[in-house]
């Protein structure tokens, strides 16, 4: 299944009607291996669009007043968002672009103490304060991970379902960040992504200088790294926002 998106109607009535773990495989069948040449596209796509968050001095304590607000959507439907991932006791997740951990807790608690959480960033600054935060919350299931902007520094085939919320428009380099991200997931893992819906015309001028593309963009880009596209999920608190998911 390609990216199809049907209109929000459609889809309203259609929607009614560290560390233990013990990983589960989401699937025996072995997938197709993305295109070779996904990892060659070497060009940033949007330069400089995580240089503060690489900043040494970055102010993490008000970076967390700003993702962590009941008025940020994905705040608000964090409870949607987790339920898309569909994860059990047991499963390794990733939340790749994990921030300040506003879903920390909840990964962990979904997939328990035999579970895995890898909590990946490419801020060293935000990283330190996702080490604090798992100790101060004894999150004894998560393991805090630096990752690069062409990679997400995770070995092959270690999750069963990784969740990229509000950060893949800050991949830089998206072909050999998803490429490392299918490596990472086991057969038949879940992919979820939640980013802004960028419509010249309607969405507010800072989507559209920030986020460099809309959906159809993103979903394509998903797809040529060799995840099939399985479903866009209304959220009713999104306005702005939108949750595609992908199986690998």
């Amino acid at each position: 299944m390609s990216c199809r998106f049907v209109p929000s109607s459609v889809v309203a009535m259609l929607f009614v009607g560290a560390i233990l773990w013990a990983p589960v495989a989401m699937s025996q069948e072995r997938a197709p291996s993305p295109p070779a040449d996904v990892a060659e596209k070497s060009s940033s796509v949007k330069p400089g669009i995580n240089k503060d968050f690489l900043d040494p001095n970055l102010p993490v304590d008000e970076w967390v007043k700003r993702f962590e607000i009941e008025s940020r959507e994905v705040f608000a439907g964090r409870k949607e968002i987790l339920e898309a991932l569909a994860l059990k006791e047991g499963m390794a997740v990733a939340d790749i672009g994990c921030g300040t951990g506003l879903f920390l807790a909840p990964l962990s608690n979904s997939v328990g103490s035999n579970g895995r959480v890898f909590a990946v960033d490419i801020s060293p600054k935000f990283v330190k304060h996702l080490i604090v935060r798992g100790e101060k919350e004894s999150l004894k299931n998560v393991e805090v991970v630096l990752c690069t902007d062409r990679t997400t520094e995770l070995k092959k085939e270690c999750i069963d379902a990784a969740l990229v919320c509000d950060t893949y428009h800050h991949f830089e380099y998206p072909a050999q960040t998803l490429k490392s991200l299918y490596d990472a997931l086991r057969p038949g893992g879940t992919l979820v992504i939640v980013d802004f819906n960028r419509i010249e015309g309607k969405s507010r001028p800072w989507t559209i200088e920030h986020v460099r593309a809309g959906k159809e963009v993103f979903c394509e880009e998903i797809e040529q790294a060799g995840f099939k596209f399985v479903e866009e999920i209304p959220v009713e608190i999104f306005k702005e926002n939108y949750l595609l998911k992908f199986r690998k």
